[in-house]
């Protein structure tokens, strides 16, 4: 286990290397001028000019800037905006509520989902079944944004069962419909996926073997049928974890949460490249630290996989 571990991580290096260089060389290798706007209608003087260009090395050459970028980040600086604000407090204030907001919705959508497909795939063809296909079909079909607006609408304006917009500070408790709507979508596919697999493993020989045993239906179940059947909506739900971090942007924008999704929408909008190069950095980290959970958390759901 320690043996695969550490290969595991030794792995994800040249993976953090290749995304981050491909992120800060698509940031801020975009053409144009990086000071437009910045201040005002004017154009900005040259001393700010040149203070901004050495303040951010954009004098040297691409990777000899990603290098000192990396060099700041591994010493606990995210670098700062143009306006001097911390990178690093900006994501501090944003990352939290946001990392609420996609554990509220992965939780929603691995509860609903997982039950939904669990019992479509043992029950097989039926009411339910046809309702659950029609459902998840009607889901996908719905642009994320869509559902969040109608919840608003219908359980806020019309209801007046939910405020229509959350506090600066979110608790898990005013997230939870905009969960539904982040998570919508994800929930559609992992009734799907959890549907077909125990479908397909419901047939399969070790289940015949176990029943031929004379094992109670629940173990058979629970122990057999379920362990292998979640593998793949395990990786599912381990991956989108942070798809969903990323993905937030509209979300958090129907119910004026301010989250990343605010921020690295903030800093697209205002060409802020230190800004939107932090964020999509930790969202790297977020995705290559679920990656390894995930490839470690295999072995305990199914026994024949092994680590040599």
């Amino acid at each position: 286990m320690i043996r695969y571990v550490l290969r595991r991580l030794l792995q994800l290096i040249p993976v953090f290397f290749g995304a981050t260089f491909l992120i800060y060389t698509l940031v801020w290798a975009v053409p144009g001028d990086p000071f437009s706007g910045k201040c005002g209608q004017t154009a900005c003087p040259q001393a700010y000019i040149d203070l901004m260009t050495q303040k951010f090395h954009l004098n040297d050459n691409l990777i000899v800037q990603y290098f000192k970028y990396l060099g700041s980040l591994f010493t606990g600086d995210w670098g700062e905006t143009f306006n001097g604000n911390s990178v690093g407090e900006l994501i501090g204030n944003a990352y939290p509520i946001t990392l609420r907001l996609a554990l509220v919705a992965v939780l929603i959508e691995a509860v609903i989902g997982l039950t939904a497909g669990v019992l479509t795939g043992l029950r097989g063809k039926g009411f339910l079944d046809n309702l659950v296909l029609v459902s998840t079909t009607f889901l996908i079909s719905l642009p994320v944004f869509v559902t969040a607006i109608v919840l608003q609408i219908v359980l806020g304006t019309e209801l007046g069962i939910i405020d229509t917009s959350v506090s600066d500070n979110p608790g898990f408790g005013e997230l939870i419909v905009p969960g539904i709507a982040l998570g919508s979508l994800s929930m559609a596919y992992i009734a799907r996926l959890t549907r077909t697999s125990i479908a397909e493993n419901r047939h399969a020989d070790y289940i015949r073997t176990a029943i031929a045993k004379g094992q109670p239906r629940s173990r058979v179940v629970g122990v057999h049928l379920l362990r292998n059947s979640v593998i793949p909506v395990l990786t599912f739900l381990g991956t989108d974890l942070g798809a969903l971090m990323g993905g937030a942007i509209v979300t958090e924008g129907v119910f004026n949460i301010n989250g990343l999704g605010g921020l690295i929408f903030r800093g697209i909008q205002n060409r802020e490249s230190a800004t939107v190069t932090g964020v999509v950095v930790l969202l790297v980290l977020v995705y290559l630290l679920m990656s390894l959970i995930v490839d470690l958390l295999y072995a305990v759901l199914d026994p024949r996989i092994r680590y040599d």
